[in-house]
């Protein structure tokens, strides 16, 4: 068993819903005996099966989150700017395990790549590393698919399309889709002609009650080619992680340029890119 007093947050959404359910799938929670779930919104109530259903913690609770030796989040960027800078000024020095992009580029951290770059993970656990985040999800894939290339020097450029699933966003963008297509879809004629369909569905999501709280424009149907913020140089936030994370990850002496666009697209989950 081990001893260590774990702490999740962030469990109920998509990436931590996918988390929990591997874990269970691979017996974690028979060997991880030491466990305390934390909640951003229902601290206090019953946990999940996987806590022995103890009481949630509250996870803006700092005294509560620097008893754990480790902490891993799949809360989102937000709490993590918010949380983990409280944390460390109290000197916690416990492991910090984030899915969250906020600690990415930092120097003390490492993006967890494994088996790419697991020998990097092993010597930063026996350097004293505290900070392990997990990388973006396309510059993952990318670096899974095209490792060989990497590793033999055979890549010079890099230039990449990558189509991005709604739960790339969170599990509310997730909702919103399901509720854009039910709006689409309602009492729709099966036999209507493909002229009328597209006339119909048209002014649906062109309708002012058209849910978009989420995602600011539909998805439903359409594709979004602007993903994150805007940054220096005409790219978006997204596409210029694919550049930064990957170099970092790869340890390359010489940065190998990586560019590229980011679409969103209208499907549940799986991204899917072309190099």
């Amino acid at each position: 068993m081990v001893e260590e007093l774990i702490g999740i947050v962030g469990w109920r959404g998509m990436a931590g819903s996918v988390l929990m359910q591997r874990m269970k799938e691979g017996g974690d929670f028979g060997v991880l005996s030491n466990l305390v779930f934390f909640s951003t919104s229902q601290a206090g109530e019953v946990g999940p099966e996987f806590s022995g259903e103890q009481p949630l913690e509250d996870a803006y609770d700092v005294d509560a989150l620097k008893k754990c030796d480790v902490i891993v989040t799949c809360q989102g960027g937000g709490w993590t700017s918010e949380m983990y800078p409280q944390l460390r000024k109290t000197g916690w020095n416990g492991i910090w395990i984030d899915a969250a992009s906020t600690l990415r580029m930092e120097e003390d951290s490492i993006i967890v790549l494994d088996p790419l770059n697991r020998a990097m993970i092993e010597d930063g656990l026996r350097s004293g590393v505290r900070n392990f985040i997990g990388g973006n999800c396309t510059v993952s894939l990318m670096l899974m698919a095209c490792h060989g290339l990497f590793e033999q020097n055979l890549v010079e450029w890099v230039n990449s399309s990558t189509y991005q699933a709604a739960s790339g966003a969170g599990a509310a963008h997730m909702q919103e889709l399901v509720r854009q297509m039910k709006v689409i879809t309602e009492g729709i004629d099966p036999a209507a002609t493909a002229l009328n369909l597209e006339s119909i569905i048209a002014e649906r999501i062109r309708a002012s009650d058209f849910p978009v709280d989420e995602f600011g424009v539909p998805l439903a149907c359409s594709v979004l080619s602007w993903i994150d913020k805007p940054v220096d140089g005409g790219q978006t936030r997204e596409e210029r992680k694919g550049f930064f994370e990957a170099n970092k990850i790869l340890c390359s002496k010489k940065p190998i340029p990586i560019d590229g666009i980011c679409a969103r697209v209208g499907v549940m989950r799986c991204h899917s890119q072309v190099l």
